[in-house]
């Protein structure tokens, strides 16, 4: 039995997560109470629930990304928001990108999947750039000769794509489909002309 009332709980869960810089799992959320007055799963999920359905008709969410919860503005109001911040979102580049797919989409893939899959090199600056975001770690070594290192995608990954697991990833197949049929479109436009 828990020493504080449920809206006490919510009140502390509500605000442990809005002072959190990062998501915050339901174990985080847990180890925050004594051990003998720690709400179960249950009852934290509960509380999730409610402060969701709190947010209902506000401009803030509750989203759940990976294993943890963030309070973030909905995106449907970006477009007023944008112009509060002075900071832009860096710009990544394409090659970036593209390696960035093929280990969220592949994983875990070696340097040299990567390279067979683009047709091009990788760069070791890429790969720094993706690994000081911490949006790929290695994963082992593949039991070939030379051993090359395995990569895949991390919790930080899902938080900054805003993804609550890679099952949110489109289909290889859409995209394979619209990347077909912007091609056709882009080869009638060039017809034309």
């Amino acid at each position: 039995m828990m020493s504080i009332s449920f809206q006490e709980l919510k009140n502390v869960v509500e605000a442990a997560i809005l002072t959190s810089e990062v998501p915050v799992s339901i174990k985080q959320i847990q180890s925050i109470f004594p051990v003998d007055d720690c709400p179960d799963n249950l009852t934290v999920e509960r509380v999730l629930l409610e402060l969701q359905r709190d947010c209902d008709e506000r401009g803030i969410e509750l989203k759940k990304l990976g294993d943890g919860y963030r309070f973030q503005s909905r995106p449907e109001y970006a477009q007023w928001l944008c112009k509060l911040s002075e900071i832009r979102p860096r710009r990544y580049s394409r090659a970036l990108m593209e390696t960035l797919s093929i280990i969220a989409f592949r994983q875990p893939v070696t340097r040299g999947d990567i390279e067979n899959i683009r047709g091009v090199s990788v760069s070791t600056e890429i790969m720094r750039t993706l690994l000081s975001n911490e949006w790929i770690e290695q994963a082992g070594h593949k039991e070939v000769p030379g051993r090359p290192a395995l990569f895949r995608t991390t919790r930080p990954f899902l938080e900054y794509f805003n993804l609550e697991s890679l099952d949110e990833l489109p289909s290889l197949d859409l995209l394979e489909r619209q990347a077909s049929q912007e091609s056709e479109t882009v080869e009638e436009l060039d017809t034309e002309d």
